[in-house]
């Protein structure tokens, strides 16, 4: 008996790759097939980029609003911002038209649809890698693991390189109808929390646009993969 559970214990003994080294492998992964992750990540920059543009130059017509200056007040309504509380300075704001909302919405479904054709032509472009790590003793949360980190990498450079084009492009927009006056009132706090939420929803969309290409990468049979001819 207490070989049998000697050899059970060997059996059952799995060999546990550490983040790090995943992190790694995911890093030249990607570095392996830099064309193809450009794309991906440049469709992300765009829709990001739009998305902190529009924001970034709400929170800036909001900072100039709350200076109270009746000159900038009314640039504000030459531009086309429409100011809500009348004439109480201090209830007005400004916020995004449901126009707006609508064309940010649909630009960041454009992305995610994006994103997962692009993965999934990756994926099929590493079937027999795929298959590889299969016969080597990879699980499946393994590969999974992998193509997540792959993905969140993209994502994170992707969505912070987006997330300053866009609030950059938001500043320089402000400064040529407002002037100097922009950095009087720059709204750093908001600007700053921004950059944050653009961050963080490039990220989620890049993990949610790799969801399917997982599953398909961790269902797949070694022996399949390995019969694949790339």
């Amino acid at each position: 008996m207490g070989r049998i559970n000697k050899k059970q214990k060997r059996v059952n003994r799995q060999v546990v790759l550490p983040i790090l080294k995943s992190i790694e492998i995911a890093y030249k992964s990607i570095r392996a097939r830099l064309l193809r992750s450009l794309i991906t990540t440049i469709t992300l920059v765009l829709a990001v980029a739009f998305f902190s543009f529009t924001q970034a130059t709400i929170d800036i017509a909001n900072g100039l609003l709350l200076s109270g200056d009746p000159s900038l007040v009314q640039a504000l309504s030459a531009v086309g911002h429409d100011i809500d509380g009348g004439e109480n300075q201090k209830q007005a704001g400004i916020e995004n038209s449901a126009k707006q909302r609508w064309i940010v919405g649909l630009s960041l479904l454009v992305c995610v649809v994006g994103i997962v054709n692009a993965q999934l032509m990756a994926v099929t472009e590493r079937f027999r890698e795929i298959g590889t790590m299969k016969c080597l003793g990879a699980l499946d949360h393994f590969i999974v693991r992998l193509f997540l980190l792959e993905a969140l990498i993209q994502g994170f450079i992707g969505a912070l390189t987006g997330a300053f084009l866009g609030t950059l492009a938001a500043m320089g927009n402000a400064l040529f109808h407002y002037g100097q006056s922009v950095l009087a009132y720059f709204p750093i706090k908001a600007i700053g929390v921004t950059l944050a939420a653009a961050v963080v929803t490039g990220s989620i969309l890049s993990l949610i646009g790799v969801i399917y290409p997982v599953v398909v990468a961790a269902r797949m049979q070694p022996v399949d993969a390995m019969r694949v001819d790339n």
